[in-house]
């Protein structure tokens, strides 16, 4: 069969690092081993009833069996702008500062290439979330990372960045509640970072995937509550995360209009939009009860506490994340992020995520998600302990 060739663009991608961890995953489950998959970012808990129902019910609606409108149903545009001023007091205009997405990844991986020309710089964390290079790359762009070191709390010395590189930025990518490390923000940090961008004429990307996921009482920040916030930038928020609807794909930007109306022009020429009943489905999540979202936060909470207690007691000492349903810990001396992930795999069947595939920052640590319910987490800690690692 005739091979064609890849584009250069293609050959230029980074490498998804994590394929090869899944391909070894599912070998072994195949094999009929008891995997506990701790390494995933996959929510694993359903999606709440009355969006189920209002998706089913919306299914039936012939008006939703057409294409929609290319910018998405204005309902559920206004139903995000009452949900951020609701949630955050922010008021937003839902035809100038909201961009209905194919969920938070586009979203992500669409802005650089909205933004950025070949060889502008785009700033981002590391260890941070991989698909951010990917859009980097796709726009032929170069990227600048910002290390997020245990010292900092996991926040990014702007007092660090090379003056060089300032000038030359077009963007700025920042997640908090933040995967991998589990570290939260506060405003004090965005209006630093607000500041920042000012000076050097960036736009701040503020990805809010775990924005309902804190703990030990602590409400996450939104970017957007920052002065000037929605004139140097917008924001990314995904349902997935908030409401167990991961495979709906379905999210929104906010903030900046000349930002959205970028969005929304790229995204004429690559979709058409979202299926009307997802549409609707997104409204009732956004509107009806927020109550799920916290019961689900809550969970991970109770999760977390379990996880934490359980591993060290079995003599590894890590310490509770902040938010997210994530944890970041350090591994055992004389192993390396891969080497010890390879290990637990093989030895244990627990699954973790080698912190070196979040970037160079993320070597000495693995992801460890909070997505097994805790007699999973129980068993967990069970078989590390078993290893005799720690003693």
């Amino acid at each position: 069969m005739k091979t064609f060739e890849q584009s250069d663009r293609l050959h230029k991608l980074p490498e998804q690092f994590f394929a090869k961890l899944s391909s070894k995953v599912m070998e072994k489950v195949a094999a009929g081993h008891d995997i506990i998959n701790l390494g995933q970012g996959n929510p694993d808990l359903p999606t709440p009833d009355h969006i189920v129902k209002r998706l089913q019910q919306a299914a039936e609606n012939p008006v939703n069996h057409k294409y929609s409108p290319f910018k998405g149903m204005k309902y559920v545009r206004e139903a995000a702008a009452a949900f951020y001023e609701r949630e955050y007091g922010v008021k937003l205009d839902a035809d100038e500062e909201v961009a209905l997405l194919f969920g938070g990844k586009a979203g992500l991986v669409e802005l650089p290439q909205c933004l950025a020309n070949p060889g502008d710089i785009v700033l981002v964390p590391d260890p941070g979330y991989p698909d951010y290079w990917s859009g980097v790359s796709l726009a032929e762009a170069e990227m600048v990372m910002m290390p997020l070191l245990e010292e900092n709390q996991f926040l990014p010395d702007l007092t660090k960045i090379p003056e060089e590189a300032a000038q030359k930025a077009k963007l700025m990518f920042l997640n908090y509640p933040n995967n991998p490390t589990g570290a939260v923000a506060d405003q004090a940090f965005f209006d630093e970072v607000i500041t920042f961008a000012e000076k050097y004429d960036i736009c701040i990307v503020h990805d809010f995937a775990y924005g309902s996921i804190g703990f030990d009482g602590l409400r996450p920040v939104s970017y957007l509550q920052s002065a000037r916030s929605k004139e140097n930038g917008i924001e990314i928020y995904t349902l997935s995360k908030t409401f167990n609807m991961a495979g709906w794909r379905v999210a929104f930007a906010v903030g900046n209009p000349s930002v959205i109306k970028a969005l929304n022009l790229l995204q004429d020429h690559l979709h058409v939009s979202l299926f009307g009943a997802v549409q609707e489905a997104a409204e009732a999540a956004l509107t009806e009860s927020y109550e799920p979202a916290l019961e689900l936060s809550d969970i991970y909470e109770k999760r977390r506490n379990t996880m934490v207690k359980a591993f060290n007691k079995a003599g590894w000492k890590v310490e509770a994340p902040k938010g997210s349903f994530f944890a970041w810990f350090k591994v055992p001396e004389s192993y390396t992020s891969e080497s010890f992930s390879e290990l637990l795999l093989e030895k244990a069947g627990v699954v973790v995520a080698p912190g070196i595939g979040f970037g160079e920052s993320g070597e000495g640590f693995v992801r460890v998600a909070l997505l097994a319910d805790e007699d999973r987490i129980e068993e967990a800690a069970s078989r590390l302990s078993n290893l005799g690692l720690f003693q």
